[in-house]
């Protein structure tokens, strides 16, 4: 049997936060639902899963219908099966992934982001899977001691630690 890969990538047009992982049954739309609405009040979001079999539909829930539209037209595109992706305003990433890992469901999270994104997926003639994700660039060199100031005066700036 052989194997072709691709780059799908995401589209992303107003660079928001997106979170892509894998999961295993047909509930996960209503429970990743639920996992973000319960983790950050006020957040606006549209997640969509790939059925792996069945009908193999997008199954798609959220709050945002444009974001809604945006979740689903990435998951049909990356069209793996087991695959889901929400994308995110009024929140980060950061505090919905404990939320999402304790999902039962959900097996693997591949990236959560607003950088670029590209989808390594593996066809054969049984179906689609990830292998996994291109986020952002290649590193550039180690850190020097003025950026290490400034990334720890960065996190201080926006509150995740403490003056």
């Amino acid at each position: 049997m052989s194997v072709e890969t691709e780059l799908v990538p995401i589209e992303n047009p107003d660079g928001l936060n997106v979170i892509l992982g894998q999961t295993h049954f047909i509930k996960t739309a209503e429970d990743v639902h639920e996992a973000l609405v319960n983790a950050v009040p006020g957040i606006r979001f549209g997640v969509a899963f790939c059925e792996a079999s069945g009908p193999c539909l997008v199954r798609v829930e959220g709050n945002d219908e444009p974001l809604k539209a945006l979740a689903a037209k990435n998951a049909l595109a990356v069209g793996a099966g087991h695959f889901f992706i929400v994308f995110v305003q009024e929140a980060y990433p950061l505090n919905l992934l404990r939320a999402l890992r304790e999902v039962p469901e959900v097996v693997n999270l591949y990236a959560a982001t607003a950088n670029p994104i590209d989808v390594v997926v593996a066809t054969n003639a049984r179906g689609r899977g990830v292998l996994g994700v291109i986020d952002g660039e290649r590193a550039k060199g180690v850190e020097t001691a003025e950026d290490r100031k400034e990334r720890r005066a960065f996190l201080r700036k926006i509150g995740y630690k403490l003056g």
